[in-house]
């Protein structure tokens, strides 16, 4: 074993889930796999970068069934991952000259496969066009759901590095809650949640070992929205001023990280008072979230818990085109979800992110989302913030 193993137990955690699926991959008779996916790279071989195939840079892992994983990584990142990660078949490639990722990817594939495992969903282009020029006509078929079913059951290491994660949501909703008056503007909520998130992410870090790759910034562009435009989910920060009576939505799905855990984490505040039929929104919102949650224990069908939150969005007069929630862990979107016609029975373990969302085009929202876990008797919550309709002083 890698000496970097006993520097950090995520690690230690990266060594027995390839050990795990490797196990897997004999039993359905899968020779090699090849994982692009930045997630799934994390989850078996511990580490992450900061360039990746958006600058035309692939960063690759390949799990052979009988044999040590290889890292395949530019040559200028690899003195980074050496580090990071357990693994230590660590290969690079140049951007210019003979020395090419897909020279390197053939060299760490057998020489004539019949078959190579792909993850589908998320295999980039100009990978896969490397794959289709060098082993034209050999089968790529999806290795995706095969890991999928194994992160779909976190272990306790990592709910705990959830629960921080969750801790840190927490310390960036207050912030977000407290930078909240007539006249200030949108980005400078979006500063205080950055800053909020940051230092709270610092205070579970050390600058030792693994831990001294891990960056507590909180980043990603701030998903908010404030008066009228409230019903738009996804609009980002901008300059606008709060004015009385705004409905204000901060989301940290894409913010609410930590280690590469991501959660998700809404809620909904209004200025200074609030209009009766906004209310009256954010209250059904409230209530569907908390009858999803209310039915989640083991044993339940991932579509029963949307069927809770749905039966309240229709008790209201309300439609809504929302999922109840989505299996969270290091990407931000696993399997299953809460969503109908999905029949997954629920496990201890398994986490989830569990919203309530109503949309008034062009009026008003109503929205509030936590993060969960699954137990042997219920569920436990990973974020925690005042499940009200919040009204600021001001």
């Amino acid at each position: 074993m890698d000496k970097n193993t006993q520097n950090h137990p995520m690690l230690d955690e990266a060594v027995s889930r390839t050990a795990a699926l490797q196990a897997r991959m004999r039993d359905l008779g899968i020779g090699h796999a090849v994982f692009t996916s930045e997630s799934s790279i994390a989850y078996l071989a511990g580490f992450w970068g900061y360039l990746g195939i958006e600058f035309g840079r692939p960063t690759m892992l390949v799990v052979p069934a009988q044999d040590a994983p290889i890292v395949i990584t530019p040559l200028m990142e690899s003195e980074m991952v050496a580090e990071m990660t357990w693994v230590t078949d660590v290969r690079t490639w140049e951007d210019a000259g003979q020395r090419s990722w897909g020279r390197a990817l053939s060299g760490a594939l057998p020489d004539a496969p019949k078959e190579i495992w792909i993850e589908r969903a998320d295999v980039p282009a100009i990978v896969r066009n490397i794959l289709d020029d060098q082993y034209p006509g050999v089968p790529l078929k999806d290795i995706g759901p095969v890991l999928g079913a194994q992160r779909t059951i976190k272990s306790p290491f990592e709910i705990e590095v959830m629960k921080q994660a969750g801790h840190i949501a927490g310390a960036m909703m207050k912030a977000a809650h407290g930078s909240l008056s007539e006249g200030a503007r949108e980005y400078e909520s979006a500063l205080a949640v950055i800053d909020a998130g940051t230092r709270a992410a610092a205070g579970f870090l050390t600058d030792q070992g693994w831990e001294r790759f891990v960056s507590p910034m909180i980043h990603n562009l701030q998903i908010l929205q404030s008066g009228q435009d409230a019903s738009m989910v996804h609009r980002r920060a901008s300059i606008k001023p709060y004015a009385r009576f705004d409905p204000v939505y901060f989301c940290f799905c894409n913010m609410a990280q930590f280690k590469q855990y991501k959660l998700g984490f809404d809620r909904m505040f209004h200025i200074g008072d609030v209009h009766e039929d906004a209310a009256r929104v954010q209250q059904a919102a409230i209530d569907a979230q908390q009858a999803a949650i209310a039915v989640i224990r083991p044993g339940v069908q991932a579509q029963e818990v949307a069927e809770a939150a749905n039966a309240i969005y229709a008790e209201r007069g309300y439609e809504t085109g929302y999922r109840t929630g989505r299996s969270i862990g290091m990407a931000y979107l696993e399997a299953p979800e809460l969503k109908a016609g999905d029949e997954t029975v629920l496990q201890a373990g398994m986490t989830f992110a569990v919203d309530g969302g109503i949309s008034v085009d062009g009026v008003t929202a109503g929205r509030i989302g936590d993060s969960i876990v699954v137990t042997h008797t219920g569920f436990e919550y990973l974020t925690e913030y005042p499940r009200t309709l919040h009204v600021t002083d001001t």
